[in-house]
């Protein structure tokens, strides 16, 4: 086992508690400094593209990475206890670097390993540091996922409001309200979130609005260390849901429900370290599912889990696209020898997942006949549509139903991606795209997909990345 790096050590250039205030104000300056360089890298990588040939069928073996969005309230979870977290399966993307940078800003140490395969160890004894400062926030909103599990370890947090993708509004009301419900006094200044409880959080009885995935995950890992016990309606029941619930529960949590829209947690005075391996990432493996079908390929997807794709595979069949299941983690798809427009609606899962609806429409590009695709998550996620629309697509938006009008002979041209799945959307229609696709703005699908740049050349797809430098 080769170690990579270690948050948290060299971030902070000591590691004795510093007693005068002079000392923590020159620490605090030094924190933000280095978070300050950290964005300045950042930005200098903004400037990478993809191009890509398209027009070849891609064929082999894929292996499907961990799924980053386990990953992130994973390591969020680990703050909840003194003790080492280990952490399984972690893939490689700049979501996870972020967090492991915000992680250190708070004290916690996070080490690296990434053979024989990604692991974290996270240890988080002390938390000199309660704050998610906006320099790395802005980046990332799934760092909102730190706000509970600092106040219920804590007892109080200061986290900037999030930012991240473009792709409409998720407003942390929810989260707010919750958290108020059991205890705690929260206050908004200057663009942060500020949040004290009185001694522990007290259990309650929360009835979710809506449906929030990062708010099911918030609450449910404050209320492990509330008083009482706390009942979460109207949650979400995302798979990644569940391996939280099934992390925490290692860690000596008490929760009952998962897998239903209603979870009841009894509160525990502290909870202890873990080893845990987070599950395949879903929208990794459907990404390649349609790549495979949208080339007219014949592609194995191994390391997946076929029991959280059913929608996806499901529309994917309606729409005559041939997908065999080869044991419990492996799925085989091929080109479809007609490929027949299939509407398609996102909804919650276990429904068919927004976080696949750009992916489909570049696939519904290749359909014969009118695809009719209604957004009910959220109300922006169309940017990607008149990218596409400029490598010649027929596609017609009407709030949030979009018509797609195939088949079309795409032709390659310079795309910009707008969030992170948008970007997965072009790299597919580059692939079946006649000519060279430039991507621009590729920093987006850095955040969520493990080495897509490899994986898609191992298969015979023809895409390199250009660094800023033109290397």
């Amino acid at each position: 086992m080769r170690h990579r790096e270690i948050y948290g050590g060299h971030w902070r250039n000591n590691t004795k508690r510093q007693s005068s205030n002079d000392e923590f104000a020159k620490r605090k300056k030094r924190d933000r400094l280095q978070l300050a360089a950290y964005r300045r890298k950042l930005a200098r990588e903004c400037m990478d593209k993809f191009l890509i040939r398209g027009g070849k069928a891609l064929r082999g073996t894929v292996a499907i990475s961990g799924a980053k969005n386990s990953a992130l309230p994973a390591m969020a979870a680990a703050l909840l206890t003194a003790e080492p977290v280990t952490l399984h399966n972690i893939p490689k993307v700049r979501d996870l670097t972020t967090m492991s940078k915000l992680l250190a800003f708070m004290d916690a140490k996070v080490s690296v390993t990434e053979f024989p395969a990604s692991d974290y160890v996270i240890e988080a004894p002390t938390l000199n540091h309660a704050e998610a400062p906006y320099e790395l926030v802005k980046t990332m909103r799934a760092s909102i996922l730190t706000l509970g599990p600092l106040i219920a370890r804590k007892g109080l947090a200061r986290v900037s409001l999030p930012g991240g993708c473009a792709i409409g509004a998720r407003p942390i009301d929810l989260h707010l309200s919750a958290l108020e419900k059991m205890g705690v006094e929260i206050t908004t200044s200057h663009g942060y979130i500020e949040a004290r409880v009185k001694n522990r959080l007290r259990g309650a009885r929360i009835a979710f609005e809506k449906i929030t995935v990062t708010g099911t995950e918030n609450i449910l890992m404050a209320a492990t260390l509330a008083d009482g016990e706390t009942i979460l309606e109207n949650v979400a029941r995302e798979p990644e849901i569940t391996d939280l619930i099934t992390m925490l529960r290692k860690m000596g949590a008490h929760i009952s429900g998962d897998g239903t829209s209603t979870l009841r947690v009894q509160g525990v005075s502290e909870l202890h370290g873990t080893e845990h391996r987070v599950i395949p990432d879903r929208i990794e493996a459907g990404t390649f599912l349609i790549a495979g079908a949208i080339t007219g390929g014949d592609l194995t997807i191994t390391h997946c889990a076929p029991e959280h794709l059913g929608s996806l595979i499901a529309k994917l069949q309606a729409a005559g696209v041939p997908i065999e299941t080869i044991n419990k983690c492996t799925l085989r798809v091929r080109g479809a020898t007609k490929l027949a427009a299939s509407d398609m609606t996102t909804e919650e899962y276990p429904g068919f997942a927004t976080d696949m609806q750009a992916q489909y429409m570049a696939l519904a590009t290749q359909a014969e006949g009118a695809s009719v695709i209604t957004e009910t998550i959220f109300e922006n996620r169309y940017l990607h549509a008149s990218e596409i629309v400029r490598m010649g697509a027929h596609i017609s938006i009407d709030g949030r139903t979009a018509v797609v009008r195939g088949p079309t002979e795409l032709s390659g041209s310079t795309v910009q991606a707008s969030d992170l799945r948008a970007s997965a959307g072009l790299v597919l229609a580059g692939l079946v795209a006649s000519g060279e696709t430039t991507i621009e703005r590729v920093y987006h699908i850095d955040r969520g997909y493990e080495g897509i740049v490899e994986k898609l050349q191992a298969v015979g797809a023809d895409i390199v990345r250009v660094h800023a430098s033109g290397s």
